[in-house]
C-alpha cells in the first residue's frame, strides 16, 4: 500500500494460492492503526464488495474503487493507478525483487522495505546540503 507520492505505507506479502482481496482487510487495519490521519484509500477494481463496507463500518476508511469503463479499448492510464505502477516499476529495480529468491513471506517484505530505504536515501542524497 503507497501513498499519493508512491511511499509505502504498509506491505504484506502472502502465499502464491491467498487472494489479495481475502487478506486485504488485514492489510488495511494495519496501516489504519498506524496512519491516523488516512481517510481516504484508493484500490483496483478487483477490491469491490464487503469491503468497502468494512473499511467505512470498521476502520473509518472511505474505499474509493478505481475502474475502467467498458468502452475503454487496449492501454489506458486510470487516475490514482498509475502511482502503483510507478512503485513497482521501482522495485523491480532492484535486482533481489526481479525474481523470486525468498522462501518466507516475512523475508520478502522485508526486501519490498529494503527497497524502499533505498529509493528514499537516494532521493535524499539527490538533494544534497543546500538544495532542499
Amino acid at each position: 500500500m503507497v501513498d499519493t507520492f508512491g511511499l509505502l505505507l504498509g506491505v504484506m506479502v502472502t502465499a502464491a494460492d491467498t487472494g489479495d482481496r481475502t487478506v486485504a482487510h488485514v492489510l488495511l487495519g494495519q496501516v489504519a492503526n498506524v496512519h491516523h490521519r488516512l481517510e481516504l484509500v484508493w484500490a483496483d477494481g478487483g477490491y469491490t464488495g464487503g469491503l468497502i463496507a468494512y473499511c467505512l463500518a470498521t476502520l473509518a476508511l472511505v474505499l474509493a474503487i478505481v475502474k475502467r469503463s467498458d468502452g475503454m479499448r487496449g492501454f489506458v492510464v486510470l487516475p490514482k493507478r498509475w502511482i502503483v505502477e510507478r512503485f513497482f516499476a521501482h522495485l523491480m529495480r532492484t535486482r533481489r525483487l526481479v525474481r523470486d529468491f525468498e522462501r518466507r513471506t516475512a523475508s520478502a517484505e522485508a526486501m519490498v522495505y529494503w527497497s524502499m530505504i533505498l529509493l528514499m536515501t537516494r532521493r535524499l542524497a539527490r538533494l544534497g546540503p543546500g538544495r532542499g
